[in-house]
């Protein structure tokens, strides 16, 4: 019997839920800028006193700006469970912690394993959180909404499935964020995992924040040659326009689980080039993982919050902690005018 094409197998088992589309199409400059990446010295966020909820990992940040004030939702391990905490700071650097926000349900879908490892967007006076939860064979993503980012209303049931049999992400869907374009709508990449553990990058859009639509063209992002630092898997998307251009942070693993950031480009969302270089820790705390990339566009340059550890891990237990840098986009010839 012949087998059917993952697109058309997808499209069989329900269109609706997936269809072939792009983000906004842009114009690139017609010369590529060169870029460098700077790091401030030592972490903003720091992993809380023994005992703590957030004592063993402090990763992922997602950051929304109100009211002149900066609102960093994090993931926070305390060596069974993973949580979200909330952090506030006025410039996006002095960060004083509110404590945990969001915890697992293990009466429902959730599980009790994790509730963390989201995107946030601030619209319309409320905090959209996107989150990783369910088992951790076969994770999914679900949906919060917070008037102030400390009382939630979740969505009763993922608003991320994993996809049918074939699929790229067939085995669980995480690490997502959410771009806003010029279309108005919303943009979530996240990684998908096959039912080989395969880790590679998809996207979907939406409306409203709560049906999600997935790209047939998934995965975009496809896994290093060997030898590669992201041979092992991808995750963590960021994605941002900037100079006629989308950008993408990524965090690759290699063979050994050391993780550090590659940068990718796109004129379409969809088809990705990615770039050579990459970004990795400098300083002892995160010397053998930089991850979990969170960006600002300022004009020419993006500050970038990011997770490290010194222990070299696909998930937790790195001693992980939160700093911030930057990346500054120079014009060709590197100076700046």
């Amino acid at each position: 019997m012949r087998l059917l094409a993952v697109p058309l197998l997808l499209c069989l088992l329900g269109c609706r839920d997936y269809s072939r589309f792009t983000l906004p199409v842009l114009r690139p400059e017609p010369v590529a800028p060169s870029f460098t990446f700077r790091a401030r010295q030592g972490p903003v966020i720091a992993r809380g006193g023994a005992g703590e909820w957030d004592a063993v990992d402090v990763l992922n940040p997602a950051v929304a700006k109100r009211d002149n004030s900066y609102f960093l939702f994090y993931s926070g391990f305390d060596g069974r469970t993973w949580h979200t905490g909330l952090a506030v700071s006025p410039d996006g650097f002095s960060w004083k912690k509110s404590g945990r926000v969001l915890s697992p349900d293990p009466s429902t879908w959730e599980g009790r394993s994790i509730a963390a490892n989201g995107a946030v967007l601030a619209m319309g006076g409320e905090f959209f959180y996107w989150f990783q939860a369910g088992a951790r064979e076969n994770p999914q993503i679900g949906l919060a909404r917070s008037p102030d980012g400390r009382r939630w209303q979740k969505h009763a049931s993922p608003v991320l499935r994993n996809g049918p049999r074939g699929s790229f992400d067939e085995r669980g869907v995480a690490d997502p964020y959410v771009l806003r374009a010029e279309d108005g709508r919303m943009y979530l990449f996240y990684l998908g995992q096959d039912r080989a553990r395969r880790q590679r990058l998809g996207v979907a859009r939406s409306l409203d924040g709560v049906q999600w639509e997935k790209s047939l063209s998934g995965p975009i992002l496809e896994l290093g040659e060997a030898g590669a630092f992201d041979e092992n898997g991808l995750g963590e998307p960021a994605v941002w326009s900037m100079l006629g251009t989308y950008w993408m942070l990524y965090t690759g693993r290699d063979h050994m689980e050391n993780r550090r950031l590659g940068l990718a480009r796109s004129t379409d969302g969809i088809h990705w080039q990615k770039l050579p270089g990459l970004f990795e820790g400098a300083e002892p705390w995160n010397s053998k993982v930089i991850c979990d990339p969170e960006v600002e566009v300022h004009r020419d340059r993006v500050r970038v919050w990011f997770g490290g550890g010194d222990v070299a891990s696909p998930d937790e237990n790195l001693h992980g902690q939160i700093g911030v840098g930057e990346l500054s986009f120079l014009p060709p010839g590197g100076q700046r005018p």
